[in-house]
């Protein structure tokens, strides 16, 4: 308990402009204890909306970094799933392979710039590791978020997504194949007239999916850029034809 005149002096100094954190320390209180003077609870209004609205962009007044929110998309459709837990919390967590220490840091990296005042999570299993965050709001962010898999329900883009995917549809590429695709070397064997072998090798991009709607999305997007690509099978999709592998080591690359 302060005494009365500490809280009259904390109310002095504030109506003279000094910031909380100024009169905290001059009053020799904690700044908790001034708010819940000032305010009637112990955070400051601006920091109270930010915890309510979880500074979701699509709740608030916030500029969306776009850029990072198609990379952290591509890679959400690819290999990542939201989970409802208690009181109507969300965990988003995209599965990244150990093998590529530097695709687990660029997530973790997306999504922070996503969602700045959020703690960003890595958890441990087995052959990767699951980056992650909890929030009330990445329903808000991710509408495609369901029950099941998501191959097994439609999939489909928001018109505000579209938007964003359709300006930064490189970023959106390179989350789509650094989640569920590869770069690798092809070699094929040609028979020569004298009888030997003479081997060629030839990069190409894969990526594959499950669901319909997804490689949909994936091959739409590879239009939009005018890079070719082929069906292989049901599942499969391959970039091989040297000028549109070309295109895309300028954004992707392998992975890292």
């Amino acid at each position: 308990m302060h005494p009365r005149s500490t809280v009259d002096k904390a109310h002095k100094l504030l109506r003279l402009g000094f910031t909380d954190h100024t009169v905290a320390r001059m009053c020799d209180v904690p700044v908790g204890t001034l708010r819940h003077w000032k305010y009637g609870n112990r955070r400051a209004p601006d920091e109270e909306e930010r915890r309510v609205k979880g500074d979701c962009p699509r709740c608030t007044n916030r500029e969306l970094d776009r850029a990072a929110y198609a990379y952290l998309l591509g890679l959400y459709l690819g290999d990542g799933h939201i989970a409802t837990t208690w009181k109507g919390v969300h965990r988003i967590e995209i599965a990244c392979c150990d093998g590529w220490p530097g695709l687990i840091d660029a997530a973790a990296e997306a999504m922070s710039a996503v969602m700045p005042i959020l703690k960003i999570g890595k958890r441990k299993h087995p052959g990767c590791t699951l980056v992650g965050s909890y929030s009330k709001h990445w329903h808000c962010l991710f509408p495609q978020h369901g029950p099941g898999m998501k191959h097994t329900r439609k999939i489909q883009l928001d018109p505000w997504q579209r938007e964003i995917v359709d300006e930064f549809t490189e970023e959106f590429i390179r989350g789509l194949i650094h989640s569920d695709g590869c770069r690798t070397i092809n070699r094929i064997r040609k028979a020569l007239k004298n009888g030997s072998d003479a081997w060629y090798e030839y990069p190409r991009y894969f990526f594959s999916n499950a669901s319909d709607d997804i490689r949909k999305l994936y091959t739409d997007a590879l239009d939009h850029l005018g890079i070719a690509w082929k069906q292989n099978n049901a599942r499969n999709i391959s970039v091989a034809k040297r000028e549109a592998v070309a295109r895309l080591d300028e954004f992707v690359g392998p992975k890292y």
